[in-house]
C-alpha cells in the first residue's frame, strides 16, 4: 500500500491549487480516503473525507472552498482547494481509513509522505 501526494506549492491570499493522491496496493474506491493538514507548529487536524458511496464530509473551516475528489481509472485522490487563505498553510496529507468514515472505530492504517501548501498574504 502507498499513497504519494503531489501538487503542494506558494500560492497567495484567493488562489488556488489542486493536489494530488496517487495510490497503489489497494483501490480507493473501496475504501474511505481523507485529508488532513498539519500547520507550522500545530497538531495535524482533519480536513475531510470521501467514502466509498462517494458521500464527502469536510471540515467547517473548509466547507465551501475545499472539494475532495477521486478519480476510480487513475486510482487518485484529489483536493480542489480555492479561496485560498495564510490559514491554510500547512502540509498536507491523504490517508486511507480502516472502516467506513462514519464509523466512530475507523482509524488511519496508511499515509502519505506530505505536500506542502504556503499561502502568503
Amino acid at each position: 500500500v502507498q499513497l504519494v501526494e503531489s501538487g503542494g506549492g506558494s500560492v497567495q491570499t484567493g488562489g488556488s491549487l489542486t493536489l494530488s493522491c496517487a495510490a497503489s496496493g489497494f483501490t480507493i474506491s473501496a475504501a474511505c480516503m481523507g485529508w488532513f493538514r498539519q500547520a507550522p507548529g500545530g497538531e495535524r487536524e482533519g480536513v475531510g473525507n470521501i467514502d466509498s458511496d462517494g458521500t464527502t464530509t469536510y471540515t467547517d473551516s473548509v466547507k465551501g472552498r475545499f472539494t475532495i475528489s477521486r478519480d476510480n481509472a487513475q486510482n487518485t485522490l484529489y483536493l480542489q482547494m480555492n479561496n485560498l487563505e495564510p490559514e491554510d498553510t500547512a502540509t498536507y496529507y491523504c490517508a486511507r481509513f480502516t472502516d467506513r468514515c462514519a464509523d466512530p472505530r475507523s482509524g488511519m492504517d496508511a499515509w502519505g509522505q506530505g505536500t506542502l501548501v504556503t499561502v502568503s498574504s
